[in-house]
């Protein structure tokens, strides 16, 4: 894992011998004849025509991930919600479905229940533990099963194995959001995912500098397998004058080919040779970071554990998780850094305690080196009803914690100044929901 992330993808030996991957700060590419830019425009050749749909830089960053997920092929985009977005739209047609985890980023649930019901495609939302829930929900429209790795906030695990079967059975492909267990922790498709996304934004890149967001094809979707199903992929594609699903025969991505080619140009979702630049970056720490910062996640979830003024801790560690199981198989190098604790006294307490904090920064990102905090309820999770968040976990009294690379110990006591803050505002007032009440 270490060698591919600071390797894979380049060669120091180019053309001047860069030993880290250069930028290059180009919209477009000069070639040396007619017959090699036309080729390129009808797809018989790879290479770079403009930087709208593809870039040096960003390609080495594309093959990166591919290596880290075992995947054939990868597109970066501009952000996390972009990943998202264009890979579903690339699986969608008017009239499909889509079954998807409860647990999800509320950004998510907000493009499934909006966005795509205004492209007229369908959605049902299932508990990420109740393996039965899947299968019931699959329809014959279904195309997409859709969950998180590690859910967002309260880093609920899902049994992807028992999952991906059950989508498999029914011909539909399994897309996996790994933002925050990325490959370090976890790889999704050697549990039967199809396709993954990463705001890399998050743990890939690390900083909290970079907006960007990555699609891998894991290799296992083939849709000549069932063509009738996919016939964006399997028929000739008029705007293209090629069939996408060739490309499989030839070991590469048609999915991808078709995402790029259609959505990453006319949505314009493209990541600047920057950014691509700064997630490289970020990658080749990403072993030592994830180590450290699921360790010092999994302390100080066990250390909060019956502390005053916590109604719940959600972490996997914690005593009763039905996840602890798939925590202990899939996930032996932890869980990452984020998980969510529910607070006595609902929002006046979780705000007293995001106030008091010093070492926390108040932010809406995670996986940053720094540590973060939020109050879902009022932020991420804000445009969904009182049903969907407590289907997600979060509650009035919910806050999301990210742990950064502080020291421990510095961490703990500031949460401790958080907490004392959390009991006076309780104390002071009557006692807000808590996730499931509603």
């Amino acid at each position: 894992m270490s060698t591919t992330s600071v390797h894979a993808g380049w060669d120091a030996r180019d053309a001047h011998g860069s030993v880290v991957p250069p930028i290059y700060a180009t919209s477009a590419y000069a070639h040396s004849g007619h017959a090699s830019l036309k080729a390129l425009f009808a797809r018989e050749s790879e290479g770079f025509a403009y930087s709208r749909s593809g870039n040096p830089t960003t390609a080495v960053l594309e093959q990166r991930i591919a290596a880290l997920e075992g995947g054939i092929g990868a597109i970066a985009v501009a952000s996390g919600q972009a990943a998202t977005t264009i890979a579903l739209c690339a699986l969608l047609e008017p009239g499909t479905h889509v079954v998807a985890s409860s647990r999800l980023y509320g950004g998510t649930t907000e493009f499934l229940g909006d966005t795509l019901v205004d492209l007229q495609v369908s959605w049902s939302a299932v508990d990420p533990w109740n393996v039965d829930a899947w299968r019931a929900a699959i329809r014959p429209e279904t195309r997409v099963v859709l969950l998180e790795s590690i859910a967002n906030p309260g880093a609920e695990l899902a049994d992807l194995d028992a999952i991906s079967a059950i989508a498999h059975e029914h011909g539909a492909v399994v897309v996996v959001d790994s933002t925050l267990a990325s490959p370090a922790l976890y790889r999704p498709g050697e549990h039967g995912a199809d396709v993954v996304v990463h705001s890399a934004t998050k743990y890939l890149a690390g900083h909290g500098t970079t907006i960007a967001g990555l699609i891998v094809d894991t290799g296992s979707f083939d849709p000549r397998r069932c063509p009738e199903r996919w016939p964006r992929l399997t028929t000739p594609n008029e705007r293209f004058h090629v069939t996408f699903a060739d490309e499989y025969e030839a070991g590469g991505a048609g999915l991808l080919g078709f995402a790029r080619a259609k959505y990453v140009t006319d949505f314009g979702a493209t990541l600047p040779a920057q950014s691509a630049r700064d997630v490289l970056v970020g990658i080749e720490t990403l072993d030592l970071r994830l180590e450290r910062i699921s360790a010092h996640a999994e302390q100080i979830a066990r250390s909060l554990q019956g502390a005053e003024g916590i109604a719940r801790v959600n972490h996997p560690s914690a005593p009763g998780r039905a996840d602890a199981h798939l925590a202990a198989r899939d996930f032996p190098r932890g869980t990452s850094g984020v998980f969510s604790i529910d607070l006595e006294g609902g929002e006046a307490a979780a705000a007293a305690f995001c106030d008091a904090l010093s070492v926390f920064t108040l932010a809406v990102n995670i996986g940053d080196v720094r540590s973060l905090v939020c109050h879902p309820a009022t932020t991420t999770h804000s445009h969904l009803s009182m049903e969907q968040r407590a289907a997600c976990g979060v509650g009035e009294g919910t806050v999301r914690l990210s742990i950064g690379l502080e020291d421990v110990d510095d961490l703990l006591s500031d949460l401790q100044r958080g907490l004392a803050a959390a009991r006076t505002a309780r104390d002071a007032g009557p006692s807000g929901a808590e996730p499931g009440d509603a």
